[in-house]
């Protein structure tokens, strides 16, 4: 969406718009369940687990980190992913409000 359309939206739904694109994959909702079971998982975990490749599991990754739902911390050469709790629930209110708004 061009910088102008944005301008049409209040900033919530704009905000709401782009979590909603990174949770349109089904693969960046298996990540999400998967590194919510198993806080601290590698990407290689995740590969195992999923049986995606390793470069798809990356990229969605990737996805996720930009939209703050997870957040990934470094421990030597790997990183160790955690949903962050914070923007899950901020997430969750806005959706709450989003449905009892429109009814």
């Amino acid at each position: 969406m061009g910088f102008t359309k944005k301008l049409a939206h209040t900033l919530e739904q704009n905000e709401l718009s782009v979590i909603f694109k990174a949770l349109g994959h089904p693969a960046r909702i298996s990540i999400l369940q998967y590194i919510s079971n198993h806080p601290n998982c590698i990407c290689n975990d995740l590969v195992r687990d999923i049986d995606l490749a390793q470069a798809t599991i990356s990229q969605h990754l990737v996805e996720l980190k930009k939209v703050d739902l997870i957040q990934g911390k470094h421990t030597g050469k790997k990183t160790c992913y955690h949903i962050n709790i914070d923007k899950l629930y901020e997430v969750k209110q806005s959706v709450v409000t989003f449905f009892d708004e429109t009814q």
